[in-house]
């Protein structure tokens, strides 16, 4: 049985991909584009860079060691903070420029080798048409300084294998890689719910021990018929305390959430061959195909029968 956080992001159909391996001198520059369901990643192996995220006034110095994720996908500057008005280039003059073909090493800078950086950036793609307030909600950035010794000494370790693997030429370092790039954005999201600094962003209930539990719960069984009393049992907790600290915790009621995660279930039943609509109603706990009809188009603005031609019409592109 997977825990709650794991439970969330494996139904997030949540993909690893690493798309380079940096070897940058000064001075240089890069606009990364904005990219819709993926979080963005770039490890500091060596050297240290400024990261400048769109909406974020200030910019992040990620210094050797450190993680910084960008949630969101959204547009952001890597740079060594010489000149960054002259020296930030496209991502994509970046690559023509440097000649990187999409293996080995992203070669590019000016001519001072000995102030080289050297980053391992990536990011983890999402199904387009799955969310979860957990990932919907978190900051535009997460900096996390001196990551491997703050995650410990496994994650030190894998961080140091990625940065011996990803772009080399042995045989399956890329595969090495990415699979164990997989275990970044986990480990990250729980390093930034056990900050504490979760109710500024709505998400409260992650980090609170007995709001935590009745999630738990809940997420190890959500077809089975739930009620803010049960929850609050799951809790240990009265019924009115456990509704008051969830909304104050979460902006929502602990029913919404339920009913928000039981659409997430309908949607990846739905897009399954050969499943029917009853089969997407008992999923998401729902006696009646009539009764979750109607939830699902007031929570997605289609009926499940659209939804599932969507799906259908956009796969079949690939």
């Amino acid at each position: 049985m997977l825990d709650l956080l794991s439970d969330i992001l494996t139904n997030l159909s949540m993909r690893g991909t690493l798309y380079f391996r940096t070897s940058f001198t000064k001075p240089w520059g890069v606009a990364v584009p904005s990219y819709e369901n993926v979080a963005r990643f770039h490890f500091a192996h060596r050297g240290s860079c400024l990261v400048r995220v769109k909406g974020v006034e200030e910019p992040v110095n990620v210094a050797q060691g450190d993680l910084i994720i960008i949630p969101h996908g959204t547009a952001h500057d890597l740079y060594c903070g010489h000149d960054p008005e002259r020296t930030i280039m496209p991502l994509d003059t970046v690559l023509q420029a440097s000649g990187f073909d999409g293996s080995g090493v992203l070669v590019y800078g000016g001519d001072e080798p000995l102030s080289e950086t050297q980053l391992i950036c990536g990011h983890f793609a999402f199904e387009p048409n799955a969310k979860h307030i957990l990932m919907d909600r978190l900051p535009p950035l997460i900096h996390l300084e001196n990551y491997g010794e703050v995650a410990g000494k496994w994650m030190e370790a894998t961080l140091r294998v990625i940065g011996d693997e990803a772009g080399r030429k042995k045989m399956g370092g890329d595969l090495i890689a990415l699979k164990m790039s997989e275990a970044i954005l986990a480990q990250a999201v729980r390093s930034f719910i056990e900050t504490g600094d979760t109710i500024r962003w709505g998400l409260g209930a992650f980090s609170d021990k007995n709001l935590h539990r009745a999630l738990e719960a809940f997420h190890k069984a959500p077809s089975k018929t739930w009620t803010v009393e049960a929850l609050a049992t799951a809790a240990g907790m009265s019924r009115t305390s456990f509704a008051v600290s969830f909304q104050k915790k979460m902006s929502m009621t602990p029913m919404e959430y339920v009913t928000g995660w039981r659409m997430e279930m309908a949607k990846k039943t739905l897009q399954r061959p050969d499943t029917s609509l009853s089969d997407a109603a008992e999923s998401a706990g729902y006696a009646s195909d009539s009764a979750f009809a109607r939830v699902f188009k007031k929570e997605t603005g289609m009926t499940p029968a659209r939804f599932r031609q969507l799906n259908r019409t956009n796969h079949s592109v690939y």
